[in-house]
Parts: structure tokens; C-alpha cells; sequence
């Protein structure tokens, strides 16, 4: 790989986007292009969704309280999403030998605007800047320093264990049930991890009294970060222009999925078993579009839906009810239901409550075929 994948990937409900990434298939991009094979190292392949509790200390890390057998409370440090994707890619980084390529690691964050990004990613924003050319290419463009606490965890994660009261290194190469240790005896016991500096220059950290100096962390070249958004959702948390910028956008259409297996699902319970879920989505796009003047806050892209918005075999009566029908009258035609009345040719007597639309859904499914 050239460079790491730092992109967000954007559609309307239902268009497959974390599919696209990482599906368990064939992997997606995940396998395709950075090579990760989730059988082999699903280590290399970290996931999270974001929502409005998420916070820094999920993502990075944070202390928590735990309770001894005899009732004692003590706190231990555990590590959040990033700093795991973080330590994963530098311990691939300091294990590949001499004119190896590193494996790739891959953070993926599924709806990042569900959560406060700026909160979330507190100073880590600093590191999404990439370098894109010299002997640097894809490290981070600035460092930022951490706590010694979660330099602490970073380092016992890159592969150094605490021991009594210092820490030993297991040695890198093959990842095995039964490592080798590299052993230093010195008597400066009290700059143990300076006898590893050279280890560290491989991560760009520097170390000194056991601590990491200036700008401690970087996010390197065999680090891929991924996002995925709802158009429809852009608005419960604001990304800033700056949060925005430091990322490639990919919008994904809602037709541009090709797996063959939607030909084969069918719509349960409707006609005589040969309607599919794939004709019905497409003309529920377009009767949507036809109907753009009536749509909640005129956002298209934001209330059309994917073949994916009902990801099963077979589409029955009660999905189509009971998220269909209810997506389309709560969502997307909630302040004007004049094209529900005119499809269905109902009048406003006749159709005033979400009651009234799901007992006309077999009329509402013909109607839209025809449409």
C-alpha cells in the first residue's frame, strides 16, 4: 500500500456503507486493499460505533474502578479504540524485519456524527494530518504528547509487560503463546526504557526517565482510519469545516450495490410471491424524488433508502408495516402527507393517522410498483 485510507464513506439509510468496508465475506476494502485478513489477524482490525455517551475516554482511554476479593477498590487504565489501533500498528511496525512491509491495521468508526467528534477526538485531531510525500509519507504531519498514563498502556500494549517494578519486552517477530523476552541488565534501572530507544525511533518516540518526550505520538503509515454517516443524521452532531477537511468523502449511492443476491428477495405476503424488495426500492426512490416539494426540510439524498434499509432473505409484511411505511410517514412525509393521499387515493378524512396508512400497505406496495 502507497498510503493509509483516512475516509468517510456517506449515504442514506441502508446503501451497505460498513459493508463496504469490512463486510464478512470478502472482507471489503478492509481485505481488498490494505490486506487484512480478519481470520488470520483480527487483531488488525478494530471496530466502534459512535453515539452521544461515547466520549475521549472511550476512544482513547480511561481509568476505571474495580473491586478486590476482599472488597478493596483499586483503578486500572483501559485502553479506548484509537490507542488499541495505535499500539496494534506500531507493534506490526517494530515486528516486520528488514525490508518487510508492516501489516496494515484498520480503525473503523461507524456513525462518526452520532457522537461529538470534536469531544470525542479531543487532541487526536491533531494527528489526522497526514504526510503525503518524502521518506515520511503517511505518518502524522504533527505529534501530540499523552499522559503518562496512557503512554503507560501504550507501551504494555506495543508488547512491554510490567515486571515487578519495570517493565521487559517481548521480543518482536512472529506473534506466539510463548514469546521470547529481550532482557537488559543495567544498573540504571531507572531509565529502563531507554535502553530501547532504538525500538522506539522505528515508532518516532522518543523516550527518556521512562517517559515519552516532546511530541510523543504519531499516527503512522499502516494506520487506516474509516467512518461511515447517514446523510439523514448529519445534523445531530456539527462536524467543523477543519474535522471535515482532514478526511476523503465518498458518497454512496443507493443503486450502486451489484450483489446479485438482492434478485432474491422477495416481498412476503404481497402478489403471488414473485414481487421483489429491489423493484420496490427503486420506485420508492423515485415517487420520493417526484415528491421532493413535500419532503421534510427538501434533503433528497437524506430520505431515500438503500437496498440494504431491510437486510433480510425475504421482506414481509410486518417489516414493510412496521419500518417501511413508518419511515416513509415519520421521516419523510411527516409534515405533509399529500403524496401518501394521492398514491393511495385517499382524502384527508381517510388517511389522518399512522393507523390509517399501515391498513392500506398491500394498496400502498401494489401502488408503488406501479408507480
Amino acid at each position: 500500500m502507497q498510503k493509509p485510507i483516512q475516509k468517510i464513506f456517506f449515504g442514506c439509510p441502508g446503501t451497505g456503507k460498513s459493508h463496504k468496508i469490512s463486510n464478512d465475506i470478502d472482507g471489503g476494502i478492509v481485505k481488498t486493499e490494505l490486506k487484512i485478513d480478519k481470520n488470520i489477524h483480527p487483531e488488525n482490525l478494530i471496530k466502534t460505533v459512535f453515539h452521544p455517551e461515547y466520549t475521549y475516554g472511550d476512544f482513547m482511554g480511561k481509568l476505571m474502578p474495580q473491586t478486590k476479593s476482599n472488597g478493596d477498590v483499586y483503578y486500572e487504565f483501559y485502553e479506548g479504540h484509537f490507542l488499541k489501533a495505535l499500539a496494534e500498528a506500531y507493534k506490526n511496525i517494530i515486528a516486520a524485519k528488514e525490508g518487510e512491509i508492516p501489516q496494515n491495521v484498520a480503525l473503523v468508526i461507524d456513525e462518526i456524527n452520532r457522537g461529538n467528534s470534536s469531544a470525542i477526538f479531543g487532541t487526536v485531531f491533531q494527528l489526522l494530518d497526514r504526510i503525503e510525500n518524502g521518506n515520511d509519507k503517511g505518518w502524522s504531519a504533527y505529534g501530540i504528547n499523552i499522559s503518562d498514563l496512557e503512554f503507560r498502556k501504550l507501551v504494555e500494549l506495543i508488547g512491554f509487560e510490567p515486571d515487578e517494578k519495570y517493565f521487559k519486552y517481548k521480543y518482536p517477530g512472529e506473534k506466539s503463546s510463548k514469546p521470547e523476552y529481550l532482557k537488559i541488565y543495567s544498573e540504571d534501572k531507572g531509565d529502563f526504557l531507554h535502553h530501547y530507544k532504538a525500538i522506539f525511533s522505528r515508532i518516532k518516540i522518543e523516550v527518556k526517565n521512562n517517559k515519552a518526550v516532546g511530541s510523543s505520538i504519531r499516527i503512522p503509515y499502516n494506520l487506516s482510519i474509516f467512518g461511515t454517516m447517514n446523510t439523514s443524521d448529519n445534523s445531530i452532531y456539527f462536524m467543523d469545516n477543519a474535522f471535515k477537511r482532514r478526511w476523503e468523502w465518498e458518497y454512496v449511492d443507493w443503486n450502486e450495490d451489484n450483489d446479485e443476491k438482492l434478485n432474491d428477495v422477495i416481498l412476503e405476503g404481497y402478489g403471488n410471491g414473485d414481487l421483489k424488495w429491489k423493484d420496490l426500492v427503486k420506485q420508492f426512490n423515485d415517487f420520493i424524488k417526484d415528491n421532493h416539494n413535500s419532503v421534510r426540510s427538501g434533503r433528497i439524498e437524506d430520505m431515500q433508502i438503500g437496498y440494504r434499509f431491510i437486510n433480510t432473505g425475504k421482506v414481509t409484511e410486518d417489516q414493510i408495516k412496521n419500518k417501511l411505511m413508518f419511515f416513509i410517514w415519520d421521516s419523510v412525509f411527516n409534515r405533509d402527507k399529500k403524496p401518501l393521499r394521492v398514491l393511495l387515493g385517499k382524502n384527508d378524512k381517510e388517511l389522518v393517522t399512522f393507523g390509517d396508512f399501515i391498513k392500506s400497505h398491500k394498496e400502498f406496495v401494489e401502488e408503488l410498483l406501479k408507480y
